[in-house]
């Protein structure tokens, strides 16, 4: 039987995510542990794995967004069965294990093969007097959501039914940018066309929506760093006894941390018509990335020592560089910082702008 291909659920939060990009071709031989999908959701990347040893057979193109759970490929255990799946494709399945048991399984560095997929119920909808088409479930939710007239869609699924990526098609085809040589606005040709999804398009809406929904303050000042990196060069000198090479931003976390105790109005998030004070300190620290900026959490910084700190921090952005932060890596943040030392020399201005829902946001520059 063929193990299948789903999207699996990386955190409590998660719905959805896009695939990204199929790391190998229909038809192609895999092997277990093989990465045969690169998924996003709104703030991380995440490399499926194959299940086991088999031939893949793609049942969703990359691009599209797909919900948790959702079989997106097959691997056969042989070419006849290879050719089955081509000759009698199952449309739209669904993971019936998808859940706990998978985002465990992921925690722990494994996979899931799941058991027998479940087909979602079909849904019919009316697009004209005495004429019915056969739509998923989702399907529907996305022509609704993005204006899509249901009846200029051909159906991909059994017996011409619309599935997921039959509409996702018609909401490229709505948006497609110019291509590339041909004229644009204001008579100007486009060299290249960069899509605004996945984590960039996330990085923009939020910050988008930050400008929106808070007062955004910068203050400017130098800091005599004399005594911090009299500090620093004191635990650097004992790192073999320590285990750990403590950062700039090791310590500022830590500092942070104790400050937030000792002011906790500013640990805190207005939610409506509250201003809410958060018992959990938790500090953010914004990470450059492939494709911007990433804020993994040190989840309850105020109990950690300087040693702890940094073993989390750094595991965190090796995580973060190599794709492999979860959803729950990325959320929780109570305050946010954004330390820029490392670009080096001189002055610079900047409005570092409010991971929200948090109350501020520090920015610190390089030591001069």
């Amino acid at each position: 039987m063929a193990e299948y291909i789903a999207i699996p659920k990386l955190g409590m939060s998660m719905t959805e995510a896009t695939l990204v990009e199929w790391k190998t071709a229909d038809g192609d031989k895999v092997t277990k542990g093989d990465v045969v999908l690169l998924i996003e959701t709104e703030k991380t990347q995440w490399e499926v794995e194959a299940a086991g040893d088999g031939f893949v057979h793609i049942l969703v193109t990359q691009d599209v967004v797909a919900p948790v759970s959702r079989v997106v490929g097959l691997i056969a255990e042989s070419e006849a069965e290879l050719d089955t799946l081509r000759k009698e494709p199952p449309g739209e399945l669904y993971s019936s294990e998808a859940g706990e048991a998978q985002a465990a399984a992921i925690a722990d560095g494994g996979t899931v093969a799941g058991a027998a997929p479940v087909p979602p119920p079909p849904t019919a909808a009316v697009t004209a007097p005495g004429e019915r088409v056969r739509i998923s479930p989702v399907a529907r939710k996305m022509t609704e959501e993005y204006m899509i007239d249901v009846s200029s869609i051909t159906g991909s699924g059994p017996g011409g039914r619309i599935v997921r990526e039959d509409v996702q098609r018609a909401i490229d085809d709505k948006g497609k940018a110019p291509a590339a040589g041909t004229a644009a606005i204001g008579g100007k040709r486009v060299k290249s066309a960069i899509p605004l999804k996945g984590i960039r398009k996330s990085i923009a809406e939020h910050m988008q929506r930050s400008l929106a929904v808070s007062a955004q303050l910068t203050l400017m000042g130098e800091i005599d760093a004399t005594e911090l990196k009299k500090f620093r060069e004191t635990l650097v000198a004992e790192e073999e006894r320590l285990g750990a090479r403590i950062t700039y931003s090791d310590i500022l976390v830590a500092a942070l941390a104790r400050a937030l105790i000792d002011v906790p109005v500013i640990n805190a998030s207005l939610i409506g018509e509250e201003i809410i004070l958060w018992e959990d300190i938790n500090i953010g620290v914004a990470v450059a990335i492939e494709g911007g900026l990433i804020v993994p959490v040190v989840m309850a910084a105020d109990k950690k020592s300087l040693v702890e700190i940094n073993q989390t921090l750094k595991g965190l952005v090796d995580k973060a560089r190599n794709g492999k932060l979860l959803p729950d890596d990325v959320s929780g943040s109570t305050f946010t910082l954004t330390n820029l030392g490392a670009f080096g020399g001189g002055w610079g201005f900047g409005t570092p702008i409010i991971n929200q829902p948090e109350a501020s946001i520090l920015g610190t520059g390089p030591i001069t």
